[in-house]
């Protein structure tokens, strides 16, 4: 088996497929660990964490008894860090190649006539033969005509893990999970954000409340959210980064040192040979049936390649049930309505299922329950009161339909309740359920029964 591209699907994929008794070979072109280890989700939460301990000590300082709520935030010292973290995780990834016999190749792959592969190193081309080819390839930066990315004014993701310095101001385009995260950051670092998202609401795929949550704490951390303005162009003008966008019918345009373009991701499909396949590609995503089969026998494709969501742990888990239904294992299929989503921001969001609008336009029957973090002892003793947690149950048969969690460590607890739509698990079952005390998880349980009106502490 080949794999082509080493990100958190790929080298999960030929870490799996070797255990297996596979011959593995995976193919990166430039790092292990691909855009989340590198770019993406692992230093974003080094970045997160800095920023998180600078506003406990900026609003909390004193009354924790540390003396003062001064804090003076190092930016340089903040991305080195984080990029020390990313060059440990690569080298384990290379570690793990080793453990478990994966031939890590450097270089470029791409298809060619007669179901050849070859791979690009340097001025030197050699060729690859395998059974099995996945590929994995991953996706980069989405930017939307108008939107002119040059790297220093008009940026992506990479450039803002990597900054020459803070901005003054920075307008974000975009209020998905990366966009989100960067804003926390850089407004925690002393930048004055402004977040510009084309929805009525900001997290468009979360619950409507949870994210009127997140747009008022926001707020009163002095981000600048403005929501339904579709971003017309922007662009660098004498050295500033200019935004137009149209909100209710009208022009408007706003200024920053620099504009972050976070509108998602588009898959890396160019330069790898397609042409010479029968593989199917439309908008940059390539077509597979539920064991991740294209329609050129032999070949496999997984991860953010093949379409939304565009997450790790999905891309990972396809790897694993892609080569497992290749060695004969008969995996379950990947259950892409209980995909948890995370945002890391504070607060931060965890979600899975269905929402509560989405339950309505189904016109299933729901009881709600909600439960917010203000009476939990954990949470007064941490300081992070904010945030509420909400269930949707089915009305008749108690089937947990959706969890939505806003505030300290959601993305945490959110896999309780992930798990018990896994496992099936009922409304009766969870408030039967003995949850630990002091525990935020505790707030579930208060969530659960108050959707029988039960809840003891609200």
């Amino acid at each position: 088996m080949v794999v082509i591209g080493a990100g958190p699907g790929g080298y999960v994929a030929a870490i799996r497929a070797a255990q297996l008794g596979l011959k593995t070979a995976c193919i990166e072109s430039t790092h292990l660990g691909g855009i989340c280890l590198n770019w993406g989700c692992i230093p974003t939460k080094a970045l997160l964490r800095t920023a998180e301990l600078v506003n406990i000590i900026r609003h909390q300082g004193k009354e924790l008894g540390l003396g003062s709520n001064e804090v003076q935030p190092d930016l340089a010292a903040a991305v080195k860090r984080s990029r020390k973290i990313s060059a440990k995780l690569n080298k384990g990834i290379g570690f793990l190649f080793k453990k478990n016999g994966v031939t890590h190749i450097e270089g470029h792959a791409r298809f060619a006539p007669g179901n050849r592969l070859l791979v690009e190193q340097g001025d030197q081309t050699r060729e690859i033969t395998a059974k099995h080819v996945i590929v994995a390839t991953g996706a980069r930066a989405r930017a939307f005509p108008g939107m002119e990315i040059d790297d220093e004014v008009v940026i992506t993701y990479k450039q803002a893990l990597a900054p020459k310095g803070l901005p003054r101001e920075l307008v974000i385009i975009g209020s998905g999970a990366i966009g989100m995260e960067f804003a926390y950051f850089y407004n925690a670092m002393g930048a004055k954000v402004t977040v510009i998202e084309a929805a009525e609401q900001i997290l468009p795929l979360e619950d409507a409340e949870i994210a009127k949550v997140v747009e008022r704490s926001f707020k009163k951390q002095g981000i600048q959210v403005i929501t339904g303005a579709m971003v017309k162009s922007a662009k660098q003008v004498d050295g500033r980064g200019v935004v137009d966008y149209e909100r209710k019918g009208k022009i408007e345009t706003i200024a920053g040192d620099q504009v972050l373009v976070a509108v998602g991701v588009i898959g890396n499909v160019e330069n790898i040979g397609a042409e010479h396949t029968q593989m199917k590609i439309e908008r940059n995503t390539i077509e597979v049936d539920d064991w991740y089969r294209t329609d050129h026998p032999g070949i496999y494709a997984i991860g953010d390649v093949i379409g939304a969501p565009a997450l790790a742990h999905v891309a990972s888990h396809e790897g694993i049930v892609c080569v497992e239904a290749i060695a004969g294992l008969r995996p379950h299929k990947v259950d892409y309505g209980n995909v948890p989503g995370c945002t890391y921001c504070q607060p931060q969001v965890g979600s899975c299922g269905k929402t509560e609008q989405q339950c309505k336009d189904e016109g299933i029957p729901i009881k709600v329950g909600r439960f917010s973090y203000a009476p939990n002892g954990k949470a007064m003793g941490l300081g992070e009161t904010e945030g509420m947690v909400k269930t949707i149950f089915h009305a008749e048969t108690g089937e947990l339909l959706g969890a939505h969690i806003v505030g300290a460590e959601a993305t945490e607890l959110i896999v309780a309740l992930q798990l018990a739509r896994t496992l099936e698990t009922t409304e009766a079952e969870l408030i039967h359920h003995m949850f630990p005390h002091p525990t935020l998880s505790e707030m579930i349980h208060e969530a659960v029964l108050d959707s029988e009106g039960r809840a003891i502490h609200s």
